[in-house]
């Protein structure tokens, strides 16, 4: 299971810049440079998530799509990576040590389901 997708990361960054961290011969999108960061994203999440959540997750909160997107994006810059990308990444790997003591939740309970909350914001 992904946490995030091409589309996803297409949102976040633009084709433009995908295009220039993963780009064919052809000048297309190399999705399969693409797809082995997203998926050595979500190992590194699944590393993190494994000792307090059943996986895969039955629901994904939008806060690890955008982590998964942060390492992705990392990962296809491999050996160059922006301030801003090792940035986004070394925030999610704190993130998801705080996810993984127990220190932030997701709202999910240890089966991976969406926990209610009692807890209202009154504004």
């Amino acid at each position: 299971m992904s946490y995030a997708n091409v589309t996803d990361l297409k949102k976040r960054y633009g084709e433009e810049e995908l295009l220039d961290l993963a780009r064919l011969s052809d000048g297309t999108l190399d999705e399969a440079k693409v797809y082995e960061a997203l998926e050595d994203a979500v190992q590194t999440i699944d590393s993190y998530l494994a000792g307090r959540y059943t996986l895969p997750l039955n629901n994904i909160p939008a806060v690890l799509v955008r982590h998964c997107c942060y390492l992705a994006r990392y990962f296809l810059e491999k050996n160059r990576p922006t301030d801003q990308a090792r940035q986004d990444y070394e925030d999610s790997i704190r993130f998801l040590e705080k996810v993984a003591s127990g220190t932030i939740s997701l709202g999910l309970s240890d089966s991976g389901e969406t926990v209610e909350s009692d807890n209202t914001v009154v504004m």
